[in-house]
């Protein structure tokens, strides 16, 4: 693929799915883009884009693949319980009402872990979750609570398993009690407004395909709507520069995990 056909198809795809190529790291999708095309024994890519003005069922195909909807439960498990053990009892501690964003939460599963360790840690305890993904097909499956399948859940401990699963023909659906205080809504991450301000954002394994001006955009939006003292966690191979953490008055408390300081404290680490 050359640069003129990356750029058409690029200008093609913002029309149909909102989704700017500009904000992706070019060489690798330009690599999913050719093996896509082989995949689908298209000729080239003007006889493919004349086939996605012919057909709807292809269009969501296409956006499908690019979206990326990869995901499981307690993905990265090690992540998750310093986050049981380490950042959840002092945000639970901080506030009476958690407000939580997981931002690009695809078909679900990370919204719902996230559900899980907060009902296991404080039942009762009041919060709002927003889960936000670009795709309405992921987000569908995402509000149905399933159905996952056994791989899907392969990482959920027996007990959990057992509280908040309920088995179904080919795989398990969460059951209504744990899905009650999650908002599942479509969400551009890079364009769509944020309206709120939040104690923790989770946005893990999304970032790594963006270009460094998307990824460093992105970061500040999550920075102006974490509260002070509020978290920020990201993907295990994810990481924010040590001087672009502090520019974005953001400050490592763990891999993966990074704590917006409060304005006095900002000043007091020379943040302007």
């Amino acid at each position: 693929m050359n640069d003129m056909e990356y750029t058409i198809i690029g200008r093609r795809i913002e029309q149909l799915y909102g989704i700017d190529l500009n904000c992706y790291k070019s060489p690798q999708m330009k690599r999913r883009l050719d093996a896509y095309l082989l995949r689908v024994k298209a000729s080239s890519w003007p006889e493919y884009l004349r086939r996605l003005d012919d057909d709807p069922r292809e269009r969501q195909r296409f956006k499908d693949y690019l979206t990326i909807n990869v995901t499981s439960f307690f993905r990265d498990a090690d992540k998750f319980e310093a986050f049981r053990r380490e950042i959840l009892p002092k945000l639970l501690s901080s506030t009476r009402t958690l407000n939580i964003w997981s931002a690009g939460c695809s078909e679900g599963p990370e919204a719902y872990t996230l559900a899980i360790l907060l009902d296991s840690a404080a039942p009762g305890q009041r919060l709002r979750l927003w889960a936000t993904d670009i795709d309405p097909v992921a987000l569908a499956k995402a509000k149905a609570g399933g159905p996952y399948t056994a791989d899907a859940v392969s990482g959920v401990p027996s007990m959990f398993l057992a509280r908040y699963f309920t088995p179904v023909p080919g795989g398990y659906h969460v059951k209504p009690s744990l899905q009650k205080n999650i908002s599942f809504q479509e969400h551009n991450l890079l364009r769509d407004p944020i309206r709120d301000r939040f104690d923790l954002i989770v946005c893990r394994n999304v970032i790594i395909y963006f270009t460094e001006e998307a990824k460093t955009a992105l970061f500040e939006r999550f920075s102006q709507a974490l509260r002070p003292d509020g978290v920020l966690f990201i993907g295990a191979t994810e990481t924010i520069a040590l001087p672009l953490a502090r520019q974005l008055q953001l400050e490592p408390v763990r891999v993966s995990f990074y704590r917006r300081l409060q304005e006095s404290r900002a000043a007091a680490v020379g943040v302007r």
